[in-house]
């Protein structure tokens, strides 16, 4: 069979593996991907139908990456379904939609994206006159996400701490009232399509039987990112034909503070005793002294399974270690060894500068500005500027006029002369354009606010009735065109409204992924692509993460967190802030083995995110919080042996003119 040709033996044993639940420990730079997506291949080869696997993967960059290796690995004339893959989320969407109604769930449901759920609870607590200082909006939904990914309910949480300690009585209270605003809203937020779904299989044995039924052959990417909720559903799904694959690496969990269990892939064997182990040590993407100084680190961690790594390319160069006097100096000495690489050949597309929190991000944009390096930064995603958020609440709120929070932004965006006084009477009547407004209310109107309230209603009418005939791309130009940011923005407005404007072109072309078929079906996968979308995503599109001096068309090296980069891989990777305290970084909590080990990870994570070069670089001296600290180099560094690094001091003042 031709297409397993170039496996190895590990990975053609896993291709193979067609039934039973099945353990692939796959190390970093392993060839998992291409061994899923070979497994797909192969089953439908074996005469599976393409109709009955499921792949889940957690980006929607991944699930991407993975349909169109099947796709192409199926060729463009095969006739065959395609198999369904997804995200957690988009498989979450995809249950709701088609059997939700049993719990109460309208297909065409809108999907909360963090900054409304975080403007949703800011409300409830400003509600209770509860100030950020004390309590800010972000710790709060952070605690209800946690709650809600151990399969807790909110009333079930008031009830557990309605007498408790101020921040989680506080939470109880919020959670309740957040809960009415998505429930007016007719919204779900991000843990919603995890945790309804796993509940409504639980609850109701047809459906679940029709799921299980649907998807015989379940597989699972990054199975150790999994959190409770995440494995009761794959659970679930795989119970009936114990189908199950699932992929991982428990050396690279480090989403333990969002509630992953890096259990679910360690414990696999328990749950599942008949299940087959495989393991990936080969590493593809790595040099030997890479490869050896990553094994170094992550075999100090003792919750692990054992595994070690090899590879067949060359040792590479050493591990380069700066140690600068500050921040300003190692962002400096790092801007002058990209100006060197890139003049030696390197794509600066194919350097990252990594970092372990995102105070770091300042003094190393400031030092690749001054040198003129072009860089993007990963962190301003796209669907969170305003321009773009604008278009999609006129989308949302032509889908389903009921939205009050979509209705009150589109009204204000562009401004049509509808004051706060205006939308408060709007808001007070729960006015749901569609419906038309009732006798009493449009009697306590003036006429000019009658007109412009008829003008815009009829606005949305029409975008709602065009949503049935429409693709998504054209969707998106129509509500562009009828909603007056064209003209406010391109026609009337200034330089910086015109650069806008192309931000809220691009969303037509981002749209045009789901240009399938027309009608409200593809819009709202749309919507919930663009609500579900993580940073990673902005690499995928040309200009699609911030970049210095505003040019988005530059090619320019890759800003980001460490966590932002897991799953990406780079040529040459800088890693910063390489000091005791910072990386590993302090104060993660009460659990001090646990974080330990976590941080390790991390590290881990980001050496292997490297091909050919590492480098890793500290300050002497970091400013944090106003105050000079003295810092000590990484004891991760003492992890690694000191033949595999070279050490250097100079600052590389007198190399770069400003």
């Amino acid at each position: 069979m031709k297409y397993l040709e170039g496996l190895n033996e590990a990975q053609r044993k896993a291709v193979l593996a067609v039934s039973g639940p099945i353990s692939v420990l796959a190390g970093a730079g392993s060839g998992k991907t291409r061994v899923l997506t070979t497994r797909i291949y192969h089953l439908i080869r074996e005469g599976v139908s393409a109709n009955q696997i499921l792949a889940v993967t957690f980006t929607n960059k991944a699930a991407r990456e993975m349909r169109a290796r099947v796709r192409a690995m199926l060729g463009e004339g095969d006739s065959t379904a395609a198999p369904f893959i997804a995200t957690f989320h988009g498989l979450g969407r995809e249950l709701l939609e088609s059997y939700g109604k049993v719990i109460g769930v309208e297909r065409y449901f809108s999907v909360y994206d963090r900054d409304d759920s975080e403007k949703a609870v800011a409300v409830a607590l400003k509600a209770l006159d509860i100030e950020a200082k004390e309590l800010s909006p972000r710790a709060v939904l952070g605690r209800i996400s946690r709650a809600k990914g151990e399969g807790m309910r909110a009333q079930e949480f008031y009830e557990k701490n309605a007498r408790n300690g101020f921040g989680a009585r506080i939470t109880a209270e919020v959670w309740l009232r957040y809960e009415k605003t998505l429930s007016m809203e007719k919204a779900l937020d991000f843990d919603d399509l995890i945790a309804l779904p796993v509940r409504m299989l639980e609850e109701h044995s047809d459906i679940r039987a029709l799921a299980q039924e649907r998807w015989k052959y379940v597989h699972i990417d990054e199975y150790q990112d999994t959190n409770e909720l995440q494995e009761r559903l794959t659970e679930l799904l795989a119970a009936e034909h114990k189908n199950l694959f699932v992929v991982g690496d428990g050396d690279q969990a480090i989403y333990g503070w969002r509630g992953a269990k890096m259990e679910n892939i360690l414990n696999f064997e328990r749950k599942y005793p008949d299940a087959q182990t495989i393991i990936l040590e080969r590493n593809y993407r790595s040099t030997k002294n890479l490869v050896d100084a990553a094994n170094a680190v992550i075999e100090k961690n003792k919750n692990r399974k054992e595994k070690y790594s090899t590879t067949e390319r060359g040792a590479g160069e050493p591990i380069f270690v700066h140690i600068a006097r500050s921040a300003e100096d190692e962002a400096r000495w790092i801007a002058l060894r990209i100006q060197q690489l890139t003049r030696e050949g390197q794509k600066p597309e194919e350097i990252v500068v990594l970092f372990r929190t995102n105070f770091q991000s300042r003094a190393l944009e400031e030092g690749l500005l001054r040198a003129g390096v072009p860089y993007k930064l990963l962190g301003t995603r796209f669907f969170a500027r305003k321009e773009v958020k604008d278009a999609l609440a006129w989308m949302r709120l032509a889908m389903d006029p009921s939205r009050e929070v979509d209705m009150i932004r589109a009204i204000q965006s562009p401004p049509r002369g509808i004051g706060k006084i205006l939308i408060g009477k709007l808001a007070q009547y729960q006015i749901r354009f569609g419906t038309g407004l009732a006798a009493g209310q449009r009697d306590s109107l003036r006429a000019s606010e009658l007109a412009k309230v008829e003008a815009f209603e009829r606005i949305i009418t029409e975008l709602a009735g065009a949503s049935d005939t429409l693709l998504p791309s054209e969707f998106v130009k129509l509500v562009v065109e009828k909603s007056g940011m064209r003209r406010v923005m391109l026609d009337e407005g200034s330089e910086e409204d015109r650069e806008r404007f192309e931000n809220v072109e691009e969303l037509a072309s981002v749209a045009a992924r789901h240009d399938t078929a027309v009608g409200k079906g593809n819009i709202a996968a749309f919507l919930a692509e663009a609500a579900l979308a993580s940073d990673q995503d902005e690499l995928d599109r040309p200009g699609g993460v911030s970049s210095s001096r505003g040019d988005s068309s530059r090619a320019g090296v890759t800003l980001m967190t460490v966590h932002a980069a897991k799953g990406l891989e780079f040529d040459t990777v800088f890693v910063s802030g390489m000091e005791e305290g910072l990386f590993p970084h302090q104060g993660m909590g009460n659990d001090t083995d646990r974080d330990e080990e976590e941080e390790r990870r991390l590290f881990y994570v980001a050496m292997t995110r490297a091909r050919s070069r590492l480098f890793l670089t500290l300050a002497r001296v970091r400013k944090i919080y106003g105050s000079d600290t003295y810092a000590e180099p990484s004891s991760f560094l003492a992890d690694i042996d000191g033949s595999l690094m070279v050490y250097d001091e100079t600052d590389g003042e007198s190399v770069i003119d400003y």
